[in-house]
């Protein structure tokens, strides 16, 4: 399968990197980019291994999430592709995760 990101989750991504090369440096930053990365690796063979995201549940669409430090990967499967809809921190109100951009994904 093949893993496509949407422009809001690369947003997000570079929003961490950028939050964390400010806040600590850039190797910090590069080190937790590219573990948000090699977590997507898991989901090419088995796109079902991440749990149900219950918090986008009245969108019908079964996304599910993994987890990589305090950030949650949100992905769902269509057709042939692995879908990564938002990279999400976990530390934020779970409410958050139903802003109006992220329906749009």
């Amino acid at each position: 399968m093949k893993i496509v990101w949407t422009d809001f989750a690369i947003e997000n991504l570079k929003d961490i990197f950028d939050y964390y090369a400010i806040k600590a440096n850039k190797k910090v930053a590069h080190k937790i980019r590219k573990q948000i990365l090699k977590s997507t690796n898991q989901i090419k063979d088995n796109p079902e291994s991440g749990q149900i995201e219950f918090n986008l549940d009245r969108l019908k669409q079964n996304h599910r999430y993994l987890v990589s430090g305090n950030y949650k990967v949100i992905y769902k499967v269509f057709e042939n592709q692995i879908i990564i809809n938002d990279v999400f921190d976990t530390r934020q109100n779970p409410i958050k995760i139903n802003d109006e951009k992220r329906k749009t994904e």
